[in-house]
């Protein structure tokens, strides 16, 4: 009789098994069947607005007064707002103009970006910068607000400073993955999501405890293929403990990328230290079949004539770059990114001498 019983509760356990697993199969499904039906309406309404954009475009072309398309853009909005609401007012509906003018076929139009993604690709004048965007935001599945804001801070532009960057933008259109450590370099990262003010006091501590409490934004930041591994992680080298800052792996460039943060000005010893961590990965954490470990300073401020004499022609695996903890102005961002890319082509020119 007892084993009777043991059999009844043994049967009922395996009973509630079966259904968490048939629920949890099911629950799966509808997810899936959820966001596959909002990404299709999505698509759909996208495909109605490039048509709205098309039949706007093209009475206006055929018109010879500029005054035409604006009355028939205005009327056109108040009929279609009073039945289907303020999604087609007339600023709403010129987007869709400006829409079918960048994307004149509409087979053409990569259908993983929402509207809300082409309503910030078609703030963009220049192709290329706008095909890049475009891109990065299907590869690294960017949601409108994250494009919204690698756009805001000129992720195309600062991308551009580093080495052989315009090889990658042709490779990138092709579909092919960044593989060289030296591609993965951005000038300046912009961290303004930590919430420390310019000119704040702070400690480097600060800095990395703010970053890592905003990881998934700091891992925006560094782009794509980079995964946390550790913090002060404490390695040996000869007697000494050293604690380098921070340490991620890029599973596109296959290698160790060692961070180490600097709030005020970048110095020899700091550089020595890097290349030091850097050696040390190399030696005893590469494996076959991955690249050699690079190293990143990230500073407030630098002076390029120390890195480059400290680092000398033959040492390619340390970088040093700037970092703000605040979003600059459009003008000051662009500055910044002119003066990095004129000391780049002077260098440059001076390798060539």
């Amino acid at each position: 009789m007892k084993e009777k019983k043991n059999d009844i509760i043994e049967s009922n356990e395996f009973e509630l098994l079966d259904v968490e697993n048939i629920y949890q199969d099911i629950r799966k499904k509808i997810i899936i069947a959820r966001e596959k039906m909002i990404k299709h309406i999505d698509t759909t309404m996208t495909e109605v607005y490039w048509y709205v954009g098309k039949i706007t475009y093209e009475l206006s072309n055929n018109s010879t007064k500029a005054s035409y398309g604006k009355r028939i853009i205005d009327a056109l909005s108040i009929k279609l707002s009073e039945e289907f609401g303020s999604g087609f007012s007339s600023v709403s509906i010129r987007r869709m103009r400006k829409f079918y003018e960048l994307y004149p076929i509409w087979s053409a139009v990569p259908t993983e970006l929402s509207w809300s993604h082409f309503q910030e690709l078609i703030r963009i004048d220049r192709k290329e910068e706008r095909e890049f965007y475009e891109q990065e935001a299907i590869k690294s599945n960017w949601g409108y607000r994250e494009l919204n804001r690698q756009i805001n801070t000129k992720l195309y532009d600062r991308y551009l400073i580093s080495p052989d960057k315009k090889i990658i933008i042709e490779d990138s259109k092709k579909g092919l993955i960044a593989k060289q450590p030296e591609e993965l370099l951005k000038t300046p990262y912009i961290f303004e999501f930590v919430g420390l003010k310019e000119n704040k006091n702070y400690l480097e501590t600060d800095l990395e405890t703010a970053l890592l409490s905003h990881l998934t934004e700091f891992l925006l930041e560094l782009g794509r293929g980079f995964s946390f591994v550790a913090n002060q992680q404490r390695i040996k080298i000869g007697t000494e403990y050293y604690y380098p800052d921070l340490i991620f792996y890029n599973r596109l460039a296959k290698c160790f990328v060692i961070i180490d943060l600097k709030i005020g000005k970048l110095t020899h010893q700091d550089i020595g230290q890097m290349q030091m961590y850097v050696n040390y990965y190399k030696k005893t954490q590469m494996i076959e079949g991955e690249n050699e470990p690079i190293g990143i300073l990230l500073c407030a401020d630098k002076d390029d004539a120390v890195v480059e004499m400290t680092l000398g022609d033959d040492i390619k695996n340390v970088y040093a770059s700037k970092y703000l903890t605040y979003l600059p102005t459009k003008e000051e961002l662009i500055k910044i990114i002119r003066d990095e890319k004129e000391l780049y082509e002077l260098s440059k020119e001076e390798v060539n001498e």
